[in-house]
């Protein structure tokens, strides 16, 4: 199938091949027809699927140009707020719409000028377009289509509150388009008060990207968690390397050790700036740092090719996290390994998720590495005890550069 089947009109068609698309992804061939029809529509689809011209290149097809704000992009972050307007510039080449992005951590009042001469579609952050609305620079009174873009993610981050005031600023006649990695009880809850008789569209890939990702867990002590993160990427194979911690506090701390250590290294967190988040990342991108720490705040914004590696450096809190994480890597059909320390005191976190992958992610040992007294979890176990020991394993593990040991499963 190719996208002139879809209903596209030649200008957006042109936008298509120079973007250099040939073939539209299986999100997009279900949802664009939906789109142009002016349905609502519930799209279920991972991050790398094609999910965002899945909406915008319908979108504009629908939304007029010159006539004020018609359409409303919401999203969770700066950074994927980012992306979405480079797809839509992208894409409107040939239909010069007039985009604006309002996001914070940047200053408000370009912005605010922008707005005031006149744009047709906003992509934004929730706080900042409350904050810009306030000041009376944004009329929203005349939105056709609205897009909520990983429902779930501002769900998680507590952003639905200033969602719902959105809402009502909105006409209530209008179409709306939710998507959303994980259709969870609250997604859905969602769907039914904000949404009229969607059509519900879900896409899975031949194989999901926790499928082609090399998983590992490496148990450690929490005060040794830097060292063994500094040998494993001292080993080699690490083109690329993405980086959790739990906090931003912990992200700038590991940031400056592995600084320390010489090891090219940029933080990206919600604390930061803009400006600062922008530059590391497009640092990360043309590989001026081949290491890059961040939080889960940013994790769906990060859209970078050939990332080797993930390491969660803490645990993440929540399985969908987890895989929110992993599928930083493996994206576009490729392959990837994510690591995964784990402290005593995170071994619950390890549970949840394997109960929900409905696998066992197996333990390594570093080989050469020099772990002091530790308690080694046993995620075979039901009971998972503790077991005290100075290292071990008895297996060689030819993953991670051949430089594991595998162990700890009985």
């Amino acid at each position: 199938m190719s996208f002139d089947t879809l209903g596209l009109e030649p200008r957006l068609l042109q936008g298509v091949g120079a973007m250099g698309f040939t073939e539209p992804t299986a999100i997009q061939r279900e949802a664009i027809p939906h789109i142009l029809q002016g349905s609502d529509v519930v799209g279920a689809a991972q991050t790398g699927t094609g999910k965002t011209a899945a909406f915008v290149l319908p979108l504009l097809q629908r939304t007029p140009v010159k006539q004020g704000v018609r359409a409303l992009i919401v999203t969770p972050t700066r950074e994927l707020a980012l992306q979405i307007d480079e797809v839509i510039r992208a894409a409107a080449k040939y239909t010069h719409h007039r985009t604006a992005v309002v996001i914070g951590g940047v200053g408000m009042q370009p912005q605010i000028q922008l707005l005031r001469r006149g744009v047709d579609i906003v992509v934004a952050c929730p706080g900042r377009l409350l904050d810009v609305h306030s000041r009376r620079a944004v009329d929203l009174s005349r939105v056709e289509t609205l897009v909520l873009d990983e429902a779930d993610r501002m769900l998680d981050m507590g952003f639905w509150p200033d969602v719902s005031r959105i809402l009502g600023l909105l006409p209530p006649k209008r179409q709306n388009l939710l998507f959303s990695a994980t259709m969870s009880r609250d997604v859905l809850r969602v769907v039914q008060s904000t949404l009229h008789d969607p059509v519900r569209v879900e896409t899975s890939p031949v194989s999901t990207p926790v499928d082609r990702v090399e998983q590992s867990v490496y148990p450690v002590a929490r005060h040794q968690k830097t060292d063994l993160l500094v040998q494993l990427l001292r080993r080699g194979g690490h083109r690329r390397t993405l980086v959790f911690t739990r906090t931003k506090h912990g992200a700038d701390r590991l940031n400056r050790q592995l600084e320390r250590q010489g090891l090219g290294s940029a933080a990206i967190h919600g604390g930061r700036s803009q400006a600062q988040r922008q530059r590391a990342l497009d640092g990360f991108r043309a590989g001026r740092s081949h290491i890059l720490v961040a939080t889960d705040v940013v994790a769906r914004g990060i859209d970078v090719d050939d990332i080797s590696h993930v390491v969660n450096y803490d645990m993440p809190n929540t399985p969908e996290d987890y895989v929110h994480r992993i599928g930083r890597t493996a994206r576009a059909g490729a392959d990837g390994s994510a690591v995964s320390f784990l402290a005593m005191e995170e071994l619950d976190r390890l549970t949840e998720i394997e109960q929900s992958l409905g696998a066992t992610i197996p333990c390594y040992d570093l080989e050469g590495f020099a772990y002091g007294e530790r308690v080694v979890p046993d995620p075979a176990r039901e009971a998972r005890p503790k077991r005290p020991t100075g290292g071990g394993g008895s297996r060689r593990a030819g993953r991670q550069g051949g430089s594991g040991r595998a162990g700890r499963r009985r």
